[in-house]
């Protein structure tokens, strides 16, 4: 009977005999007769191989001692397997071993034999990697493969290798020490230009700094400018509406001064007519009384005289002058009638003249008073076109935008003295001496005084003769 035999996937089964090719089986199962069939392991592991090469001269002629690392298995193929089987079937696995590892230390040595001690030291997988490709063919024809090959270890007995790093330790230190200065020369012109940099932004900053400040400086220029023209504006328009309110104010004291004096004139016009109805009753009254009782005395002489007489000279004379003296006192009493009449009607007009020239004064004045609002109005027009006015210094001693406001009251106050040039008439003056009640009573004293004397006039005339 046959027997079952099973292999693992790291080892194959070679069942030969039987007159048939010998059977490989990886990782399965076949059937194997005692008699008829012979079945044989092989391991398919990975076999690690120390290929080591001391004293072997490189193309300059210095010896140099190697030691490399291979990984070597069987391929997977079947075809490998069956050469590896006829070459390794039998033997132990340091003979198996032995033979790769004699390939690769051969071609290891030729191939160290054409390079340089630098190109194995400074490349060592480029020298592994030549060495791997060389060897694979030959390893292949066993039925192995080569998985990997790399350099451990590169030692050289003459100290060539010492010397390299010393003089390479040499350049890099010169490099190191070229490096460092050039580090630092680099350093120094970064520095120096981070500085140069630092400074131009430091620069430009105070730059936009300043443009700051001036744009803000004109912004504010600006500014002040229109507030101090509003100011002035404000200033003129107060100083106006207080000239205004003044003006109003000095209009209605005219107007109540001026309706005083027409009371005035009134109770003047009505103390005249008083003062003449007086005279009327005092004086010409009086007067005609008189001249009528004498008239009568008279004719009542004339008649007892003409009744009594008897035709002689005394009679007549008598009589004659009886009439002579009754016409000289009638015409003495119209004439004492006619003088104190004139005399009343002289000191009227007068009065009258003296109230109207001073209404006259009055009213100029207040025609002037209303028309000062207008003028300083034109004055400042001007202003008011204005869109802008630049003025130097502050608001105090004389400048600013108070001597803009004094100069326009100023022009305002020298109306007065175009007028005064103009026409005569002293605005000022007859403001502060507006006529009170003086040349009223004035007017008073000479009318009882023209009484008086009328009076004193009529006590002569009544005086016998």
């Amino acid at each position: 009977m046959g027997v079952i035999q099973t292999v693992g996937p790291n080892e194959a089964l070679i069942r030969s005999g039987g007159g048939d090719m010998p059977k490989v089986v990886v990782g399965g199962r076949t059937l194997v007769v005692p008699i008829f069939h012979r079945a044989q392991r092989l391991s398919l592991h990975v076999m690690t191989l120390h290929v080591m090469t001391e004293n072997v001269y490189t193309g300059e002629g210095v010896a140099v001692s190697v030691d490399g690392v291979a990984q070597v298995k069987v391929a997977r193929s079947e075809e490998a397997i069956r050469t590896a089987a006829q070459q390794f079937l039998g033997k132990t696995e340091a003979e198996i071993l032995d033979v790769p590892l004699q390939t690769l230390e051969g071609h290891q040595r030729a191939i160290l034999g054409t390079l340089t001690v630098e190109e194995i030291y400074r490349d060592r997988e480029k020298f592994a990697s030549q060495v791997r490709s060389v060897a694979s063919p030959d390893l292949a024809g066993m039925g192995l493969e080569i998985v990997s090959f790399t350099i451990r270890d590169i030692k050289d007995p003459g100290g060539y290798l010492d010397a390299l790093g010393v003089r390479r330790t040499a350049e890099v230190r010169r490099d190191a020490t070229i490096g460092e200065a050039e580090a630092e020369r680099d350093a120094g012109i970064r520095s120096a230009a981070a500085l140069r940099e630092r400074e131009a932004a430091r620069y430009e900053a105070d730059t936009r700094i300043a443009e700051s400040e001036r744009g803000f400086q004109v912004q504010k220029a600006s500014y002040d400018q229109e507030v101090n023209a509003r100011q002035a504006e404000a200033e003129l328009a107060d100083e106006l509406q207080r000239a205004r309110t003044q003006q109003e104010i000095r209009r209605e004291e005219v107007e109540i001064e001026v309706v005083d004096r027409r009371k005035q004139i009134e109770l003047q016009t009505q103390e005249i007519e008083r003062r003449e109805r007086e005279l009327e009753a005092t004086v010409r009254k009086p007067a005609e009384a008189e001249r009528y009782r004498m008239e009568t005395i008279a004719e009542a002489e004339r008649n007892a005289v003409v009744a009594s007489a008897t035709g002689d000279a005394e009679a007549v004379r008598r009589q004659g002058e009886a009439q002579a003296e009754v016409i000289r006192l009638t015409g003495e009493a119209e004439a004492d009638a006619i003088r104190a009449k004139g005399l009343a009607e002289a000191e009227a007009m007068r009065t009258k003249a003296d109230a109207w020239k001073e209404y006259g004064e009055a009213a100029v004045v207040q025609q002037v008073l209303e028309a000062l609002p207008a003028v300083a109005e034109a004055v400042a027009q001007p202003l008011a076109r204005t869109d802008r006015i630049v003025m130097f210094g502050g608001g105090d001693g004389g400048s600013g935008p108070s001597k803009l406001t004094q100069d326009v009251m100023r022009t305002v106050a020298q109306v007065p003295e175009v007028i005064e040039s103009l026409t005569g008439i002293d605005i000022v003056g007859s403001i502060k001496n507006i006529p009170g009640l003086e040349s009223s009573g004035r007017a008073t004293v000479d009318t009882e005084q023209a009484i008086e004397t009328q009076a004193d006039a009529a006590d002569e005339q009544e005086r016998p003769a």
